[in-house]
């Protein structure tokens, strides 16, 4: 049995992850704040004996006695962290530094749940680990993708100067059951849009594609990179490499749901990505993991959630 840290536990993956390492055995503290993660998450854990929650904020300092720590928490998509963004940075940065100095003191191993969207708007394609990225550095996503890149340069320095066993995964587009209403991710809002029977707003020509990875998937990634051995740092990518367009997803989620929604386009938002597809020969090699959930079968669980989250609070949706 281990003694786990998970910030940014209540969140969508984060209270997965929770459940994931219960199952397994293990005690997990489960840390968040509440900025974007929903306690509605994790209320069924509540009573479990190797379960504890704590309403913490990771930029402030703390001390606990863990055996490992995944650090999860930070508002994840541009609508929660454009609203403060500089505390979205102060996450991304003073985070991840109280989160590595607790590692450090203690000698145990970090994951980092870094992005995909430290590419940015990539001219590689599909993204290897080994490209750069194209970032606008001022603006309205750079809160968030610069400060990933910063949290990423943090745990790549403590480990060349201290030598420390940290866990870096680069995480691509990822959906599923217990995605928050109001995030404003493209899935989220075509199957909230569907279900309602509003148009379904596709931003551009519906042409930017994306690689959607089911919850459960990205989940076991990240406990096999946990398991990895110390001299595995990553990055690795975690995603789904099949590719598809915004316009073939807003038709597959009318099609599964039997919406009458129509599909209407608006305009493309700043510094959005045209493509976005992991390359995962890392996480194949490293790991022996790929994605084994098929879009279909995951949006049909994300369309039940939904679909029952609708009927029973309505107005949490609105």
């Amino acid at each position: 049995m281990k003694r786990i840290l998970v910030t940014g536990g209540g969140g969508f993956l984060g209270s997965f992850l929770c459940e994931s390492l219960l199952n397994r055995g293990d005690e997990v503290i489960c840390l968040d704040n509440f900025f974007t993660g929903d306690k509605r998450n994790i209320y069924h854990l509540l009573d479990e004996p190797r379960f504890e929650l704590l309403r913490h904020d990771i930029t402030v300092p703390l001390r606990l006695e863990v055996d490992e720590i995944y650090n999860l928490a930070c508002p994840a998509s541009p609508i929660h962290y454009q609203r403060d963004p500089v505390q979205t940075v102060r996450t991304c940065v003073h985070g991840a530094i109280n989160m590595l100095e607790l590692a450090k003191t203690l000698g145990v191993k970090i994951l980092q749940a870094s992005t995909s969207e430290v590419y940015g708007d990539p001219s590689v394609h599909p993204q290897p680990e080994s490209y750069w990225g194209n970032v606008n550095p001022i603006g309205e996503r750079a809160c968030y993708d610069e400060g990933k890149r910063c949290a990423e340069t943090l745990f790549t320095s403590y480990r060349r100067q201290w030598d420390m066993p940290v866990k870096i995964v680069r995480i691509f587009n990822t959906y599923g059951p217990r995605m928050h209403p109001h995030d404003g991710r493209v899935v989220s809002n075509f199957i909230l849009q569907a279900l309602k029977g509003e148009n379904i707003t596709v931003c551009g020509d519906g042409n930017q594609t994306r690689s959607f990875c089911y919850r459960d998937d990205l989940i076991d990634a990240l406990m096999r990179m946990m398991a990895t051995s110390s001299e595995v740092t990553g990055p690795v990518n975690l995603g789904n490499p099949v590719e598809f367009t915004m316009r073939e997803l807003a038709e597959l989620v009318i099609e599964l749901t039997g919406s009458k929604s129509k599909i209407v386009y608006i305009k493309l938002p700043d510094d959005d990505p045209r493509q976005r597809k992991p390359d995962i020969g890392e996480a194949r090699r490293l790991l022996g993991w790929e994605p084994t959930t098929p879009l279909r079968d995951g949006l049909k669980k994300t369309i039940a959630y939904f679909d029952e989250l609708l009927k029973s609070n309505a107005e949490y949706c609105q």
